[in-house]
């Protein structure tokens, strides 16, 4: 099949999360199975200034009609393997910015006229290369319209860009809201501005748009296929789903086995596998050496790897402070996000220095340390699409508190529940559920027999992007 996949975010090109590496790693996985896979993605500063995409050919003159006004840019592309192209919508007045999208405290108050030149630039690049797609499937409200602005280019010009098109909701609780005004840019015709098009309680809601016209629509597990159906994790949008109930699969996500694998990882000082862990015990060491924290074989190390905000269940974390503080155990916080969440934690960490450790950044050589060092990893998260954190933690021995919802519910089997079978600790999304879950957990590692068999089955598991890949091949191929 020819797929092209529409995306803000591609690992390891530019990443802010868990976007960039389940795109990365589908359309790398789906070239290494034989099809046809272009990645269209936005030309940012941070992509362009990389040395695979600094020698990109400059293959296409963009004019992109917003409004009354065209725009000009360019396509530039370059091949990382075989059977893959990555294509890139360059406009300096758009994506030669630090951030993606935004500038650390707010987002970019022109994301909307950004991330719609996108969306025109890909189709206009689609019309200017050979061949119709058998799949053009877009992620998350930055490429939410695309299926819509491609039907009615499609009709315009009296072409075949695409055969079907499938939109993917990462996340729901960001939609693409704007003000009502943009709708004029879209040069989408009038009967789309109302409320059976893309209004929504007076603004304009790309996300709905993706939902309403897409063939099909997935989402990142099975059991947020089921959530996202309902008022409590719908976030408005569960009447419109409704309407799409029998276009909606949830297939959860992998991880690559290339970059998330303790047995061949270059970011880690030691390497490892289940048959022998004398490599985590490195990886302990060096965590504990690099944050500072006091080194004691008897204590257990929790990690934290993730976006500081609500979603994250930072609350829940710091309402069970005091875990952390009497009891004989370290813990290690690594994420950016809200600024309210990044001075707690930070706070919380230097109560007790030898005690707790907090890295306020993006580092991927850090996250990955944490993973390997760390006995716990936690994923007190109020709702999860699927995550992959407890899957990397998995499969690299250490053994996730993971919230009993979305995609966390999917891959973690509960010990308590499931001796035989457990690879970690799941638990309602409530301080009291964290509260015993902290508690479960110490019990756990008190237990080294049963600590190693959990660790063992976990390492074992296969959350590989072939099973995935498999799910959304049958997908492209069902679509009707």
């Amino acid at each position: 099949m020819k797929i092209v996949h529409v995306a803000s975010e591609l690992y390891p090109y530019v990443k802010t999360g868990g976007l960039a590496d389940a795109v990365g790693a589908l359309v790398t996985t789906l070239a290494e199975r034989g099809h046809e896979v272009a990645a269209i993605v936005p030309g940012y500063r941070a992509l362009l200034d990389r040395p695979e995409a600094a020698g990109a050919a400059r293959a296409l003159r963009l004019h992109i009609p917003m409004g009354d006004v065209t725009y000009v840019g360019e396509v530039r592309a370059f091949s990382p393997r075989p059977r893959l192209t990555v294509y890139l919508i360059c406009r300096d007045e758009c994506f030669d910015r630090r951030g993606l999208y935004g500038n650390g405290e707010r987002d970019y108050e022109d994301n909307a006229h950004r991330f719609l030149f996108f969306q025109k630039g890909a189709i206009e690049a689609m019309s200017l290369l050979d061949g119709t797609a058998d799949i053009v499937h877009c992620h998350d409200w930055q490429a939410a319209l695309l299926p819509l602005l491609l039907r009615e280019a499609e009709r315009r010009t009296r072409t075949v860009l695409a055969a079907k098109t499938v939109f993917t909701i990462h996340n729901i609780l960001f939609q693409g809201l704007f003000p009502m005004r943009h709708f004029d840019a879209t040069n989408l015709p009038p009967e789309y501005r109302g409320i059976d098009g893309l209004e929504f309680y007076g603004q304009m809601n790309w996300l709905k748009g993706g939902l309403l016209y897409a063939d099909k629509i997935t989402t990142v597990s099975p059991r947020y296929a089921e959530e996202i159906q309902t008022p409590a994790f719908g976030c408005g949008l569960e009447g419109v789903i409704a309407t799409r109930r029998g276009d909606l699969h949830g297939l959860i996500n992998g991880i690559d086995p290339t970059v998330w694998n303790p047995a061949i990882d270059p970011l880690l000082p030691a390497r490892y596998n289940s048959e022998d862990l004398a490599g985590k015990a490195a990886c302990r060491q060096a965590l504990l050496k690099l944050t500072g924290l006091e080194a004691t074989a008897k204590t257990p190390i929790y990690g934290m790897v993730c976006r500081l905000t609500e979603q994250k269940g930072i609350n829940l974390l710091l309402a069970n402070k005091d875990f952390f503080l009497k009891e004989k155990v370290r813990l290690v916080v690594l994420g950016s996000g809200e600024k309210r969440y990044e001075e707690a934690v930070k706070a919380l960490c230097e109560s007790a220095p030898g005690k707790m450790a907090f890295a306020h950044r993006l580092d991927e050589g850090m996250s990955h340390l944490i993973e390997a060092g760390s006995d716990f990893f936690l994923m007190p998260s109020l709702f999860e699409p699927c995550g992959l954190n407890q899957m990397y933690s998995q499969v690299y021995g250490t053994l996730p508190l993971a919230s009993d919802v979305g995609g966390l519910s999917d891959t973690v089997i509960d010990l308590d529940r499931e001796p035989r079978a457990g690879t970690g600790l799941t638990f309602a999304a409530t301080i009291e559920g964290l509260r015993h879950a902290l508690k479960r957990s110490l019990r756990l590692f008190a237990d080294p027999a049963r600590y190693s068999a959990a660790q063992r089955r976990g390492m074992t598991k296969d959350f590989g992007w072939a099973t995935a890949a498999t799910a959304y091949e049958k997908l492209y191929q069902d679509v009707g």
